[in-house]
């Protein structure tokens, strides 16, 4: 029997396991979201894109509001991995810990382009989807607050932080269309997220 030549990618030479079809598959269509837009996005799209048969894609998401689902909770995975590993290997101080949930916000929205705010806005046709956009938000929002509180006697307004994450959305969403700088972008979430957590350590302040 033949063997494949070498040149051939790996998924070509083997079978992929589940989790490995469903990785390649979420690449795949947040590829097609880059290039065609979230709207573009459909389940025959992502067959056809993935060069599997459409049953394939249905077992994996079953609906496009599945995948849809799955492609927000695999943004919001990495977000979440990349600000935990920063915020471990940061120093101990209340300007480093703002200044990492900053770059890490402004970096995973960059990283992942303008496609993430189509994905996104995809969610809000629908309560189940919306419903699980505000989770995901909620546990990224109190694993900023856990990092901050140490800082904060009284702890970190909930309330104040979900100001805050308003002007990060605006901020991260005009550094990804190249209205500021990615740059700038970071200084400023960071700069509103420490006076969000100076106001727990002096509440009478400003």
């Amino acid at each position: 029997m033949s063997t494949p030549p070498p040149d051939l990618p790996t998924q070509a030479r083997r079978r992929l396991t589940r989790d490995e079809r469903r990785r390649q598959l979420i690449e795949v269509s947040w590829r097609i979201a880059q290039a065609e837009g979230a709207d573009a996005l459909t389940l025959g799209r992502l067959a056809e894109q993935a060069d599997v048969a459409k049953p394939v894609v249905y077992d994996h998401f079953g609906t496009r509001r599945g995948l849809l689902a799955a492609l927000y909770q695999d943004y919001d995975r990495r977000q979440t991995a990349a600000m935990g590993e920063a915020l471990a290997a940061s120093p101990e101080t209340l300007a480093d810990k703002v200044q990492v949930i900053a770059d890490a916000y402004v970096g995973c929205v960059l990283a992942q382009g303008r496609e993430l705010f189509g994905v996104a806005a995809a969610l809000e046709g629908s309560p189940e989807l919306e419903a699980l956009k505000r989770r995901c938000d909620a546990a990224f929002l109190e694993k900023c607050k856990a990092a901050l509180d140490p800082f904060a006697g009284r702890g970190v307004s909930r309330t104040g932080l979900l100001g805050a994450f308003g002007a990060a959305d605006a901020l991260a969403q005009a550094a990804a269309a190249g209205e500021i700088g990615a740059g700038e972008a970071r200084r400023e979430l960071a700069a509103v997220l420490l006076a969000t957590a100076q106001r727990a350590i002096a509440p009478d302040a400003g």
